[in-house]
């Protein structure tokens, strides 16, 4: 926003001749032709993961294909992929929604997931979908994103090891959110901020050790912000714990150039 950067909800919002930025949510057929059709200089930066789960419902609609989706009502990855096709792909949020859904053949009926999802949530709706629906075709590769399960993972570990939890993570990050739910259904308390400002002195106040993690978009200038709150707030130490190495990475979004790198090669680190 510091560089002039305005966030919207509708295509309507922008003006003429405006350079558009797709999210890494990714946006459903019709967004992605009301801009073309409108002209507008568009730069995809739709996650390659949520990317290929698009790709997949592309192919397999058009070899006759209905769709279970597990996610959440409203997210916007969700929306977008669901906005892949006009008919034929149903959203499950919970194992009581697999009972309710009524696709129109089961024949040709595939499952794909949110990429930002609880793993253990996901594994028990996808374990509904399948007693439902035995012959329902899966995804050849897992569609949680690693980045979403090796914080999950790290937060099963360190929840034990720990008094309290602190997520940094914006209220509508559902890897944030997933993040805090591990935490509480290992019996751990946790609370999730926004910035270092939201962090409340009572709840660390008599807690000897604090955890904190964050969301796989939150940057890291807030995690340090939180972690000189808490040297205020009287922590004597901050120990980093051993954690998965990511070495995944993605090209820029065709056509974009940024310190003099083109499209296809790797964004500086402090980018990704």
């Amino acid at each position: 926003k510091g560089k002039g950067a305005i966030f919207i909800e509708d295509l309507a919002e922008v003006p003429p001749g405006a350079t558009l930025v797709f999210s890494a949510h990714g946006v459903s057929k019709a967004v992605q032709q009301e801009a073309e059709a409108r002209g507008l200089r568009v730069f995809d930066a739709t996650c390659p993961l949520v990317s290929k789960v698009h790709v997949e419902v592309a192919k397999l609609a058009k070899e006759g294909y209905e769709f279970i989706m597990i996610g959440h009502k409203g997210h916007p990855e969700v929306e977008g992929t669901m906005g892949q096709l006009d008919r034929g792909i149903h959203l499950v949020e919970d194992v009581a929604d697999v009972a309710r859904v009524q696709p129109a053949q089961t024949e040709r009926l595939a499952v794909v997931t949110q990429t930002t999802l609880s793993v253990d949530d996901a594994a028990d709706i996808m374990a509904a979908v399948k007693a439902r629906f035995p012959s329902i075709r899966e995804p050849k590769q897992q569609d949680i994103c690693y980045a979403t399960q090796n914080r999950q993972d790290a937060v099963k570990l360190m929840s034990g090891q720990v008094d309290v939890v602190i997520v940094v993570g914006s209220p509508t990050s559902s890897n944030s959110n997933r993040l805090r739910e591990v935490a509480r259904k290992l019996g751990t308390e946790a609370y999730m901020i926004d910035s270092a400002e939201e962090l409340r002195p009572e709840w660390i106040a008599g807690r000897a050790r604090v955890g904190l993690t964050a969301g796989a978009s939150a940057p890291e200038i807030l995690v340090r912000q939180v972690i000189d709150r808490l040297r205020a707030l009287g922590a004597v130490s901050v120990r980093t714990m051993d954690g998965i190495t990511e070495t995944v990475k993605f090209p820029l979004p065709k056509g974009l150039r940024i310190d003099g790198e083109v499209e296809g090669t790797s964004p500086p680190s402090h980018l990704r």
